[in-house]
């Protein structure tokens, strides 16, 4: 077919040619050979676009393909480093939670402890007001018994005090108690007799278990105060110890979720580009394809160009 085109433009120019009495053979000829040359020029700049477009090809899908490798490398890093944060987070939350307990336990144990102590303090503070009241009024008893001054005595706040002291608080036998309450009320003798010896020595063995009784309460008080401060501070120390860690794990939490915030939303972005990459390679090797038939194509049709320019020349130049 372009044999017959070629021919065809021949025998046209030469037509022409003969109108205006020129030769027709080489003005047909040289029309020619210009026809060629530029179909020669045509193909090397089609050629060299082509290579330029298959370097394209090889050099852009070697870099998409390395990048596509370094994209899912990417997202497996990511991916493990999102579980890794998320376990971190986790055991840490549990571990704020276990703190933020172990805290208030301290707290209630202090409150406690506190309430406690008040109450023992309060209970020791009656028992050496009344300890101390008794043996006040036995410090007045017991001279005046001896001096002989029964009566006047039986007359005093402090005989009332005793009184009182041995019918609702004082350890005794029954039998003793009665004697010293008789002694106390005045239903025995205003003298100084035998019986006053008996209840005086009644008396300064309230005093001495009473004395004894008392510093008892006061060591006690003692040990109970040491052992609660003891306590506050082993518990304060705690608190304190608790609320820094729990401090350290709130602020951990927080920068954990943002980091987590971040490494998902760089998984999204790696992800979605790395679809997009891999899409564009897929176009780009099917273009590439088609380019390359395409080639073919145009290279078998310059060849056949080329061929009949060449051989309708020839033909031109035997005659």
């Amino acid at each position: 077919m372009t044999m017959f085109r070629l021919l065809t433009l021949a025998f046209a120019s030469m037509v022409c040619a003969t109108e205006h009495k020129d030769n027709p053979i080489r003005k047909v000829v040289t029309m020619l050979q210009k026809m060629q040359a530029t179909v020669e020029e045509e193909a090397k700049t089609e050629l060299a676009l082509f290579e330029k477009f298959m370097c394209y090809c090889k050099t852009s899908g070697g870099d998409l393909d390395a990048g596509v490798k370094e994209g899912e490398n990417k997202i497996e890093a990511l991916t493990a480093a999102l579980k890794s944060a998320k376990e971190k987070k986790g055991q840490t939350a549990a571990d704020l939670k276990e703190h933020q307990t172990s805290r208030a336990e301290a707290v209630a144990a202090v409150e406690e402890a506190t309430a406690i102590r008040e109450k023992e303090a309060a209970a020791f503070a009656k028992f050496q007001e009344d300890s101390t009241t008794n043996l006040a009024a036995l410090g007045k008893a017991i001279p005046a018994i001896e001096g002989g001054m029964k009566g006047s005595f039986l007359q005093t706040s402090a005989s009332m005090l005793l009184r009182r002291y041995t019918m609702e608080k004082a350890e005794l036998p029954d039998e003793t108690r009665q004697e010293l309450l008789a002694f106390l009320t005045g239903t025995t003798s205003d003298q100084y007799d035998p019986q006053s010896g008996q209840i005086v020595g009644i008396l300064k063995q309230m005093e001495e278990e009473m004395d004894k009784a008392l510093a008892d309460a006061r060591q006690a008080e003692e040990a109970a105060i040491k052992s609660y401060d003891a306590l506050i501070a082993a518990k304060t120390k705690e608190k304190d110890s608790l609320t820094t860690q729990i401090e350290k794990e709130q602020t951990r939490i927080g920068d954990l979720g943002i980091e987590i915030a971040s490494m998902e939303n760089d998984l999204e972005d790696t992800t979605q580009s790395l679809g997009e990459d891999k899409k564009f390679i897929e176009e780009l090797a099917a273009n590439c394809e088609k380019k390359k038939k395409e080639w073919a194509g145009i290279q078998k049709l310059r060849q056949e160009e080329l061929v009949a320019l060449t051989d309708t020349i020839k033909i031109l130049n035997d005659d």
